[in-house]
């Protein structure tokens, strides 16, 4: 049973991993003009840090694919050499374990080529390339591409011109006299068709157009702020820190701390050896927990598909992993690695010097698995949002709270004498920590219901849940009952106290929840508002009033299901055609019932009354769910062209949409359009809870809109 749970543990925390669609790369397409009817084709891209492109040298025995850049022949112009490029970097790659030739940042392919024809004329081809970064590798991709070209001047204008380069002074010889660049956007031709013959056809059905199919080739410039990214793996490094510090209060390793300290202390030639043996030991510690973090990413990579984050049976997993640390915690059990794994470490950490204070350190983790394991996996499974960054920066969040007492207390060893006396409160941690794991458990559980729209645990009853868990923890604290291996407490400390007065309040703020209070505190956690019993909350009106003031609600808008009671729509043709109705833009909303992102954006940012207005007001918004599970009529199914998948369900159909039309399949994301194209007005946006930022991003668009009209 024990091997068992461990099996489970491991496996859960690996598998939790970054959703998004990641797309590191934005290609521009440019033609620059030389003299005697030369020119050159630049393809540029602009790679995200971390991130790298290959060169065109590649070994053919290599499995990587070299960036190409390849064009249709045609009378109207001949190539003038072959492609070129920067020098490259040149490196070791850990993903093919070989040397490689690669560019990040900013490069340019420049393809030389003679112009023959008169008359401007289209040059067509296709971009092939591979981007990785140095844990994992994006498939290659091929773009259609197409380049302009501008003909060559007629006799008569060239004769003209020769006459003009005669009468001016030359400067240099290097120097060319004339130059034009004319540079295209990938965002604003998709590549292959002829500007003013694109078209968009917004009919939704499995059938391929050219039109559609073209329009695949934008590419969306991504204006969100780096800001969220930041604060996001900024809290998961606060969270992980915490769970560290939380892990040394637990009987596994607080007692550890006077034994290690006095141990090198006492064994060292010297009080300089001994603190430098005990940095060592912390040092040793950080290096091993972020190991783990380092494994999962390199094992595991981090572009595991939405699904894994919103798909029910993965959340209903987690749901029992975590339910499961709970009990431990609560003491029912304990989660033990094999003891002759622990033997093994403590007989190696006997050899001294580095690599024995480094086995101690190891032994130190397995000893204390029973404690922290439970800890780690939790952290692990929030720190998916932080992506192949976010295991690395939460497992050394964690090991550095871990580590620093050691090293601590080794510099100023006066300060044991400060520390508690182990008993039976190290216990009281545990159980503290149970209350907490089995509190967040159901917020997974909450994510399977929601995707699976079951009514099984709708906001009252999630809320309900949470007030029964933390007034247990109160009176826990306050000494109303006690755990197996709990000792008997005559009177409650001081610190007990003052933890139980925390969690009592918190019982106290979750009550008004119960009737339609927005607790933006845990927003994210909790169901929506909207999936509720009573959407009103207890003893609130039973029917919703449209959230647009004096208007009745349009005719295929579903403000019962939206959150904050707006006029929001589930189908983008019926929005398109109501925002022509009404001759606004069309605000899409790319979310999903297990986005916890997407509720803190709605109850935290969508609920202030600036951009609650304009959302009621300016937009029509139109809330399209990629995780909705039910099933399109089997007339409708079809394999996209795009993903090679068949598109059963809705939330199929609109995460292919997304995928199809701007290039992500992340979410929230958040784009304003016009009536007649599917370029974004002012780019896109995703979770940042600045409200500033959104307001002014709203503001933008809507202008933009308006000036367009």
């Amino acid at each position: 049973m024990k091997k068992l749970l461990i099996l489970a543990t491991l496996f859960f925390a690996f598998q939790f991993v970054d959703a998004q669609v990641y797309d590191p790369v934005k290609w521009k397409y440019s033609v620059k003009y030389l003299e005697d009817n030369k020119a050159e084709l630049q393809v540029t891209a602009t790679i995200e840090d971390h991130w790298h492109v290959y060169s065109i040298e590649i070994p053919e025995t290599s499995p990587v694919i070299g960036t190409e850049v390849t064009v249709e022949e045609s009378s109207s112009f001949a190539l003038n050499g072959p492609l070129r490029e920067p020098t490259p970097i040149e490196e070791y790659d850990p993903n093919f374990d070989e040397i490689l030739k690669w560019h990040a940042h900013n490069v340019t392919f420049t393809q030389p080529i003679k112009i023959l024809s008169e008359k401007d004329f289209t040059i067509k081809g296709e971009l092939m390339f591979m981007v990785c970064n140095e844990s994992m590798c994006l498939p290659p991709e091929y773009i259609d591409i197409s380049f302009k070209i501008k003909g060559k001047p007629q006799k008569a204008a060239a004769t003209k011109s020769e006459e003009a380069k005669k009468a001016k002074p030359t400067i240099n010889n290097d120097e060319v006299a004339t130059e034009e660049e004319e540079e295209t956007d990938a965002s604003d031709i998709a590549p292959g068709v002829d500007e003013e013959k694109e078209e968009i056809d917004y009919a939704y059905t499995g059938e391929d157009t050219s039109a559609t199919a073209d329009a695949t080739e934008e590419i969306v410039d991504d204006e969100s702020p780096e800001s969220g990214s930041s604060r996001s793996l900024l809290g998961i490094f606060i969270l992980s820190f915490l769970g560290g510090f939380a892990a040394l209060l637990t009987p596994c390793v607080f007692p550890m701390i006077p034994l290690t300290v006095s141990f090198f202390t006492k064994q060292s030639k010297n009080r300089a050896k001994g603190i430098a043996n005990a940095m060592t030991y912390g040092l040793a510690i950080i290096l091993i927990y972020t190991a783990i973090g380092f494994i999962i990413v390199k094992v595991f990579g981090s572009d595991a598909l939405n699904a894994l984050s919103t798909n029910p049976w993965m959340n209903l997993a987690f749901f029992a992993l975590l339910v499961v640390f709970a009990i431990s915690f609560f003491g029912a059990f304990e989660i033990t690695l094999p003891s002759k794994w622990v033997n093994k470490s403590d007989q190696a950490s006997d050899k001294g010097g580095i690599v024995g204070i480094f086995f101690m350190a190891f032994t130190l983790a397995l000893v204390s698995f029973s404690c922290t394991g439970p800890i780690i996996g939790s952290l692990l499974v929030e720190a998916a949002s932080g992506g192949y960054q976010g295991p690395l920066i939460g497992m050394f969040g964690f090991s550095l709270a871990l580590a620093l007492p050691f090293t601590l207390f080794a510099i100023f060893p006066g300060w044991l004498n400060s520390l508690p006396k182990s008993g039976g409160w190290l216990n009281s941690v545990k159980v503290v920590l149970g209350f907490i794991e089995l509190a967040f458990a159901f917020k997974f559980l909450s994510a399977a219901d929601l995707v699976w729209q079951a009514g099984i645990l709708q906001r009252e009853w999630f809320i309900a849940i949470w007030i029964a868990i933390f007034t247990l923890l109160t009176l826990y604290l306050l000494g109303k009952f006690r755990m197996p291996h709990d000792s008997p407490m005559d009177k409650v400390s001081v610190p007990r106290l003052l933890m139980a007065i925390l969690s009592l309040f918190f019982v106290v703020y979750l009550i008004p929840g119960m009737w339609g209070a927005p607790l933006k505190l845990i927003s994210g956690f909790p169901p929506p508002m909207f999936y509720s019993e009573s959407p009103g909350g207890f003893g609130g009106s039973a029917k919703v009033v449209s959230a647009m003031s004096n208007e009745a609600i349009p005719e295929g808008a579903d403000p019962e299901h939206c959150p904050l009671s707006l006029n929001c729509f589930h189908d983008f043709e019926d929005g398109l055609a109501y925002a022509k109705k009404v001759n606004k833009p069309i605000m899409l909303d790319f979310t999903g019932w297990g986005c916890v992102n997407c509720r803190k954006m709605e109850e935290n940012v969508w609920s202030d009354p600036r951009v609650l207005e304009i959302l009621r007001e300016d937009v029509v918004l139109v809330s399209l769910y990629v995780d909705e599970r039910k099933e399109l009529p089997k007339e409708e199914q079809f394999v996209s062209d795009v993903t090679g998948k068949k598109v059963k369900t809705i939330g199929n159909k609109w995460s292919e949409f997304q995928v199809k039309h701007f290039k992500s399949n992340s979410q929230p994301q958040y784009i304003l359009l016009n009536h007649d194209s599917m370029k974004p007005l002012n780019g896109s946006t995703a979770y940042d809870p600045d409200i500033d930022l959104y307001v002014n991003w709203l503001e933008e668009g809507i202008a933009k809109f308006e000036k367009n009209k």
